[in-house]
């Protein structure tokens, strides 16, 4: 409780309101029900911010990042047979694009990038729908309650399949050697492939016990929490890294990293000691984007860039509407 005499002390997080909190408050955030195993890397009593390791930053090493944008270009809807002519389906006409841009001291490239279009319902009426700006392949969506809430959820799981396939693709194309891929969100999915790490920007579950979850608002620019382990019907490798920025709410800048809960031990720490100063490299500046500094450099490029090939958006509208009016 502050008096008359003591000046109210304010910090303001960098993130863009508009993109909602990076974190809510520690206290506020949902305990997951995920097991977590804390001695990975140390026994849970030695648990303390892990400083960066000079002799773990690779800078010669390529570094890939995939992910992914979707847009709905309209809402539809999809009348019922003439025998129920009072029947209507929702439908969403829907764009959605993921790609991979390879990073190194030389600069930066475009590995590959894949655009999609669908035309996503539940209704069994539901079919392609071709357009003069390109076709939407028709999407069953199973109906669990809520229609609008089911055909987001189907145009994200789709996205989330285009993104598998591109970190596939951008993964043989790398040849391996010391390149570490990073996705952009969980690595659900997308485990299995070699050196690649989980990139989560935003926390909405509490995994630490109390203890060590105070260790993570405790972070420094570059610091990282030990490796824990955690997981439910799948398991992952994970660590708190806090990444450079301006000082702002407790955990201003954190983000939470993972990898495959397969890879030994050894391999684990050394991903993670390679994360501190890799991640930390790409940081983004506020003056820059409005989600620094957890919006890397390279994914705020590669989602522009992705954004660009989704189309303009008008145009596209119009495009089914016309359609629309012509079948």
């Amino acid at each position: 409780m502050t008096t008359a005499t003591e000046p109210m002390r304010l910090r303001v997080e960098t993130w863009d309101p508009a993109y909602g909190a990076s974190t809510e408050e520690p206290a506020e955030l949902g305990r997951s029900s995920a097991q977590v195993t804390l001695d990975v890397e140390v026994d849970e009593s030695r648990w303390r911010p892990v400083d960066p390791d000079p002799s773990a930053d690779r800078t010669e090493a390529a570094v890939l990042f995939v992910d992914g944008v979707r847009r709905i270009d309209a809402m539809a809807w999809i009348p019922g047979p003439d025998s129920d002519p009072d029947t209507v389906s929702l439908a969403l006409c829907a764009s959605y694009a993921a790609g991979a841009v390879r990073c190194q001291p030389a600069g930066a490239r475009l590995l590959t990038a894949e655009v999609r279009r669908g035309l996503f319902s539940i209704s069994e009426r539901a079919t392609d729908l071709p357009t003069t700006a390109g076709s939407y392949r028709r999407v069953r969506v199973a109906a669990h309650g809520d229609p609008g809430q089911d055909l987001n959820l189907a145009v994200q799981r789709e996205l989330a399949t285009v993104e598998a396939a591109v970190a596939e693709s951008a993964a043989l194309e790398s040849g391996g050697g010391d390149d570490v891929l990073v996705v952009d969100g969980p690595l659900r999915g997308r485990a299995h492939l070699p050196r690649a790490l989980g990139f989560i920007k935003t926390h909405r579950s509490e995994y630490l016990p109390p203890a060590q979850h105070r260790i993570v608002g405790a972070l420094e620019p570059g610091q990282r929490t030990p490796v824990f382990a955690l997981g439910t019907s799948w398991r992952r490798c994970s660590w708190y890294l806090k990444l450079p920025g301006r000082p702002g709410a407790p955990w201003a800048g954190v983000v939470r990293v993972e990898c495959s809960a397969e890879l030994p031990v050894a391999e684990v720490v050394e991903l993670a000691n390679r994360s501190q100063p890799m991640l930390a490299r790409y940081a983004s500046s506020e003056y820059k984007d409005a989600r620094a500094p957890q919006n890397l450099y390279p994914i705020a490029g590669l989602e522009r860039e992705l954004r660009r090939r989704l189309g303009d958006r008008a145009l596209l509208y119009r495009a089914i509407r016309r359609a629309a009016i012509s079948m």
